[in-house]
């Protein structure tokens, strides 16, 4: 592993009463959104981190926020009483969406479609309109919970990890399941794709890094036991060459998107990171500043340089390690 990736911490942003979920960005790069626990969904400017903005208030505890930029919106999945949709312009809730009282754990927009599609922990994907906000149909193929889900522009299609230990790829516009990946022995937390669509990225709580072959009907190229515990979630870099993983374990590490070589861990001995679990990244493009929240209430805030050089290490079919 190469230890001459220069990581430093930038700021600590403290605000929330309890655990933090999630992060989002903004049409602005130097704003990203937080929500948790405490119900508090806030917004934070990376050139003056000091102080948050409280965006809004809602009852329940929040997994999972999405910003539609283009227009304003952000959506707030509020666990056991659905989907808000926030104007940020006058910070009002534009419209309630009734849902089933489950948890929403991930919410995605897909421009292509005009459609915002929401994981629940009924095992269903809910379909709303983005323009009237009207349930349109409900994806239900397992018992257990959806808990990550994500677009692929370049397929059309649409990934989501659940509970049942499998990742299943619909096509984005009929809905129609096209594959069914059964690899991971436990729950699936997050999966992200690469920029160019090629490569699915998929984790959860067995610990396992899987990758995936989009163009030959997601083929497993290869895994890696990624994290001691629970992977969170998965980010990419902005420009894509890089990407993000975080963990129940405290740690966030730093990957080679092409060669999966491990760049370097931070964590709380090293970095004087978080001492509880990583649960979400964002990673801005914003000074490439990668911005972690954790069950420790607080948010952190990283400047990362990859200037330096470090040796190529490619990835193995199917092999134990990357």
């Amino acid at each position: 592993m190469a230890s001459n990736i220069h990581v430093q911490k930038l700021a600590t942003l403290t605000g929330h009463r309890d655990c933090v979920y999630t992060l989002e960005g903004a049409a602005d790069p130097s704003i990203v959104y937080s929500a948790g626990s405490d119900g508090m969904v806030a917004a934070w400017d990376l050139n003056q981190p000091d102080t948050g903005e409280l965006i809004a208030r809602v009852t329940t505890s929040v997994y999972a926020l999405r910003a539609i930029p283009e227009r304003a919106l952000l959506l707030i999945g509020q666990n056991m009483e659905g989907l808000q949709v926030i104007d940020l312009k006058s910070k009002t809730i534009l419209r309630s969406v009734a849902l089933p009282k489950v948890a929403i754990f991930d919410i995605t927009f897909v421009a292509e479609t005009d459609r915002i599609y929401v994981a629940l922990g009924n095992g269903g994907i809910a379909v709303i309109g983005a323009t009237d906000f009207e349930l349109l149909t409900m994806v239900r193929k397992s018992e257990q919970s959806v808990r990550c889900l994500a677009y692929n522009r370049a397929t059309h299609e649409l990934a989501a990890g659940y509970s049942d230990h499998r990742v299943r790829v619909y096509d984005v516009t009929s809905l129609e399941l096209k594959y069914e990946l059964d690899a991971h022995t436990n729950s699936v937390f997050t999966v992200a794709y690469s920029p160019d669509g090629a490569l699915l990225l998929t984790a959860g709580r067995d610990a396992h890094l899987r990758v995936w072959k989009v163009q030959e009907k997601y083929k497993e190229r290869g895994y890696v036991i990624a994290h001691m515990y629970t992977v969170n979630h998965i980010t990419y870099s902005p420009d894509g060459r890089y990407f993000a993983s975080c963990s129940m374990d405290k740690s966030i590490k730093l990957w080679d998107a092409k060669t999966f070589k491990l760049l370097k861990v931070i964590d709380k001995v090293r970095n004087a990171s978080h001492s509880t679990s990583v649960n979400k990244l964002f990673w801005s493009a914003h000074q490439n500043q990668l911005v972690s929240c954790s069950d420790d209430r607080t948010i952190s805030v990283w400047d990362i340089n990859f200037s330096l050089d470090y040796e190529d290490y490619t990835v193995r079919d199917q092999a134990k390690d990357i």
